[in-house]
């Protein structure tokens, strides 16, 4: 699947982040400034962190708001009717109508628990970003990386995993699952080829998928007029035909006349125009297209935060040395794994070339220069002196097995 930005626009993200690094405590006046950069930097990663929770949040209260607007009119219409009844009609009719306001009392309760659980989760993220600090920054870190796991085992249907991990970190409070497992249900179900859940879905998000110009029940309506077909159910495919897809004719008239014309080929056509639309391949379509829709709604990205943050640095890494046969095994994209997911990814821009030492594995600078050997073979200054101190002034080449004594080294010169 193709990954989706983030909800907003880019300027609304950077602002949003900005503000959010800038209200942090502008404070550490003896912190290094690559800590506090690096803070500011990692906290403009955080959209989706803080969009998720506000996003189901302002759901609840819609659909809080929808039942109370429904119970509420039912009742002043029951009343109203109440005056032409008889007298021992209108005590029924009037207890019935209490017994309605108590049942939406009932449900009042029940909203007002889950709106105060959206709000205390909005809290605690907030108060997670706030004790974001550059002198306990490995600690937050470590909170993120259980964070991103927890996201990618619930993109990957690990249900159980992600919630363990959760429990076990006390991070139920800077996770989704709750939000994730609502997508299960309908995922489920289009696997199960039932459309039910889906469209029920839909109906709680139709002004926002309308104001997205979301086509997502119109395919699922497509989808049951297919089977309806696929079933030789003719008769009841027309009629729900005029149901549920003539409203949408003005919009979508070519999908429509495309779909209206199975009733003719039928499920066993050959024609390949109307033949792939009977395949199954057509459920695994509107799984992704759910899985865009939900993503979108609640600001996420489609792609697993992991894969993001991975391909992040991958992107750093990936030269034409990492697909060549001797690439070093020290190297990520020296694995088949790494280098399709940086496959897409452009090569990192390299204005200078990096030498790496062989034994410690660490970048030979000004700070630790280069030294070589009488055999031409170069290796740190850090390697070379820490060789001869363990073996009395002899440094061993890895590469070949000859000792030679250290006041033999020599300073490299790279032009």
């Amino acid at each position: 699947m193709e990954p989706l930005p983030n909800g907003n626009s880019t300027v609304t993200n950077a602002t949003t982040a900005s503000a959010t690094a800038t209200s942090l405590p502008s404070l550490h006046a003896g912190v290094p400034s690559s800590k506090l950069s690096q803070l500011t930097e990692s906290l403009k990663l955080e959209h989706q962190f803080l969009r998720v929770p506000f996003e189901h949040y302002k759901k609840t209260i819609r659909a809080n708001h929808r039942a109370v607007e429904k119970e509420v009119s039912a009742v002043m219409s029951g009343l109203s009717d109440a005056g032409d009844l008889s007298q021992d009609d209108a005590v029924q009719h009037l207890n019935s109508l209490v017994s309605r306001l108590q049942g939406l009392k009932r449900k009042l309760e029940d909203g007002s628990r889950a709106e105060n659980l959206q709000a205390q989760r909005c809290r605690a993220r907030l108060d997670h970003l706030e004790s974001a600090d550059a002198d306990n920054i490995s600690e937050w870190n470590n909170t993120r990386l259980k964070r991103i796991l927890v996201d990618y085992m619930l993109r990957m249907s690990y249900y159980d995993t992600a919630t363990k991990l959760a429990e076990s970190s006390s991070i139920q409070d800077l996770v989704d699952i709750e939000i994730f497992y609502e997508a299960k249900k309908v995922i489920d179900a289009l696997r199960n080829k039932e459309v039910a859940p889906a469209l029920a879905w839909c109906a709680d998000n139709k002004s926002r998928l309308k104001k997205a110009k979301s086509k997502f029940e119109f395919q699922l309506r497509l989808q049951e007029f297919i089977e309806l077909v696929r079933s030789d159910n003719n008769v009841r495919a027309v009629m729900y035909a005029r149901k549920y897809l003539a409203p949408w004719a003005a919009t979508y008239m070519k999908e429509l006349q495309k779909v209206f014309a199975t009733l003719a080929f039928t499920s066993n056509t050959g024609c390949e125009i109307y033949k792939v639309l009977f395949e199954p391949k057509q459920w695994d379509y509107l799984m992704d297209q759910f899985k865009q829709e939900f993503c979108r709604l609640y600001g996420m990205t489609l792609e697993p935060l992991l894969n993001i943050y991975l391909q992040a640095g991958l992107s750093a890494l990936k030269t034409p040395f990492c697909y060549e046969d001797d690439c070093t095994k020290e190297d990520p994209l020296s694995q088949e794994s790494f280098r399709k997911l940086a496959m897409p990814l452009p090569f990192s821009k390299q204005h200078h070339s990096k030498l790496v030492c062989y034994i410690t594995k660490e970048l030979m600078d000004t700070e630790n220069p280069p030294l070589v050997l009488p055999n031409g073979y170069v290796y740190s200054t850090k390697a070379l002196e820490e060789m001869a101190t363990n073996n009395n002034g002899k440094i061993t080449c890895p590469r070949t097995g000859l000792v030679y004594n250290y006041t033999e080294v020599t300073k490299a010169y790279i032009s």
